[in-house]
């Protein structure tokens, strides 16, 4: 085992001040808002998502589907849990009556009841580049302006570009540096 550092970015936004950002889901998609029977849905999504990512040595819970079921019992059920802002994006099967899990993004509130906090957004590989991720992102702050919140923020290891370029987009703002240590092991 090594002890390694990661770097994260907490980024923020205003919600009252973000730029629109059109978000169409394209056919053969769904959108699914948060019912806790979705809930293994959302960790397969997880699970899919970040077993194979940089975030399943930040958070070794991420490489593992108990794990991510686990994580989704503990998020859905903490006081702060956010269901306005917690979406479960599925692919239409025309040969099965099942949706299949592609993404997901749960939501939580600060103390404070002004600042949403977004939890793990994912997309399972093979459907990046097809606007899952801006749809999840969207509706989840959609649902924190519901609930009345001024700000939302999140972290996103400094490795993922691609997820920073989204938030960039959004209007987030990269507000604090963080570094998390985690015990890796290397093959």
């Amino acid at each position: 085992m090594t002890v390694t550092y990661f770097k994260r970015y907490r980024m923020e936004v205003r919600l009252d001040a973000r730029p629109a950002v059109v978000c169409d889901l394209a056919d053969g998609f769904v959108l699914l808002p948060w019912e806790s029977n979705l809930s293994n849905r959302h960790a397969q999504a997880k699970f899919e998502s970040f077993r194979y990512e940089l975030d399943a040595h930040v958070f070794p819970c991420l490489a593992e589907l108990d794990g991510c079921r686990k994580l989704m019992r503990d998020i859905s059920n903490r006081a702060d849990f956010v269901p306005e802002a917690t979406w479960l994006a599925c692919r239409k099967n025309d040969f099965e009556k099942e949706l299949a899990p592609i993404g997901t993004i749960q939501g939580l509130l600060s103390s404070s009841g002004a600042v949403g906090a977004i939890q793990n957004i994912g997309v399972v590989p093979e459907f990046r580049d097809l606007g899952i991720g801006r749809i999840l992102l969207s509706n989840a702050l959609s649902g924190f302006q519901q609930i009345g919140c001024k700000y939302a923020n999140l972290e996103v290891t400094v490795q993922n570009s691609a997820a920073i370029r989204l938030y960039e987009k959004f209007g987030f703002r990269r507000v604090e540096t963080l570094f998390k240590m985690c015990e890796v092991q290397y093959a």
